[in-house]
């Protein structure tokens, strides 16, 4: 059997009273590219942390490459790329400094970590601002700077922590293009966001996170397929009777309508062609009505379900 990069067993964090970390375990594979999600307060930063030998755990055990983590491992440790959300780079030192710095922390070699920091550079698309500073960086640009200098190393195993907050549209694409060629070149990554569309796009398997626990995990059209609600059609009405809501009740799948103005809601739990049922009602009964949508679910809706929470800042 394959030796997983991360292994987490049975953790459990503490804080006073408080028990951040919930008997929480974690497999992750090779290649992976894992979505830890979790609304706030759910224990993704703690468990993090103790992955990282940053925090003391009360119990459980944590594997990095089949081996046991712990401070002093900096074997392990080398090995461990880390971009957080807070942007950490010295404000004194240009980008191609900096990355050079966060690059000698790891590779001593001069000549393979210039080699190293170029290849960063380029991948975080800095190329044209390597004699900047920070401080005459955008947003966007300070955070690829930030993703330059956590993986400048080569390392095997990246944690991207909301690594998107606040930037434009085109920082996102390069910063999401850099993750996936990362991956192609063979790291495992673990990636932190409240960006829905990012993480289904980007990630091969979910991680939802609660109160300290591991409370689902799939792709992400395994944790959609997990829910009830498979579709969501309204309908705009100006004259809906309790006859033809008990009627439309009736359509095969149909388990849920309501109605909410003038507009009728109605949740299917499966089928293909609820939509086209719908209609053929409401015209075979003559019923008057104007718009019609049909929404699949979400991510969001899962994480709702779930954790009675949206996945929102």
């Amino acid at each position: 059997m394959e030796t997983p990069v991360v292994k987490i067993d049975n953790l459990v964090k503490r804080y006073n009273d408080k028990l951040a970390v919930d008997h929480f375990s974690l497999s992750i594979r090779e290649g992976e590219i894992l979505g830890l999600l979790g609304p706030n307060g759910s224990g993704k930063t703690t468990t993090i942390n103790c992955l990282l030998s940053i925090l003391k755990y009360d119990k459980g055990t944590i594997e990095i490459f089949g081996q046991k983590m712990a401070p002093d491992r900096t074997d392990l440790k080398q090995e461990i790329g880390v971009v957080m959300q807070n942007v950490a780079v010295v404000d004194a030192l240009t980008v191609y400094e900096n990355v050079d710095f966060f690059c000698g922390l790891y590779i001593r070699d001069k000549a393979r970590r210039k080699d190293l920091v170029r290849q960063a550079i380029e991948m975080t698309g800095l190329t044209e601002y390597v004699k900047y500073r920070p401080s005459k960086l955008s947003g966007g640009l300070l955070r690829r700077l930030n993703i330059a200098c956590g993986i400048a190393h080569k390392p095997k195993l990246i944690i991207f922590d909301e690594p998107t907050v606040a930037v434009d549209p085109q920082s996102r694409n390069a910063i999401l293009d850099g993750i996936r060629k990362l991956n192609e070149e063979g790291a495992t990554i673990i990636y932190t966001s409240h960006y829905m569309e990012e993480v289904e796009d980007l990630c091969s398997r979910i991680v939802i996170m609660d109160k300290g626990r591991n409370v689902a995990s799939g792709t992400a059209a395994e944790l959609k397929a997990s829910l009830r609600n498979r579709e969501t059609i309204t309908v705009e009405m100006r004259d809906s009777t309790e006859q033809l809501i008990d009627g439309i009740r009736q359509i095969n799948h149909v388990y849920d309508v309501k109605k909410s103005g003038e507009k009728l809601i109605i949740r299917c739990d499966g089928g293909s062609r609820n939509l086209i049922h719908i209609l053929n009602y409401l015209m075979e009964n003559k019923v008057d009505f104007g718009r019609v949508n049909s929404t699949l679910p979400t991510l969001n809706d899962v994480f709702l379900e779930i954790t009675g929470k949206e996945l929102k800042d």
